[in-house]
């Protein structure tokens, strides 16, 4: 979803050339850190073996 939202924004810039990845990737970094990924990864990990 955060990819087609930035290449639709970069588009209706007119930045056709700059690929959306380089813009999503901070964002999706950001999020995943927002949300506690790290955390929420690793107790779905740990409950999956039970």
């Amino acid at each position: 979803v955060i990819d087609m939202i930035v290449a639709s924004t970069l588009m209706s810039m007119g930045m056709m050339m700059l690929p959306p990845v380089m813009i999503s990737l901070p964002f999706k970094i950001l999020l995943f850190v927002m949300v506690d990924g790290w955390h929420l990864l690793i107790q779905s990990l740990i409950m999956s073996f039970r």
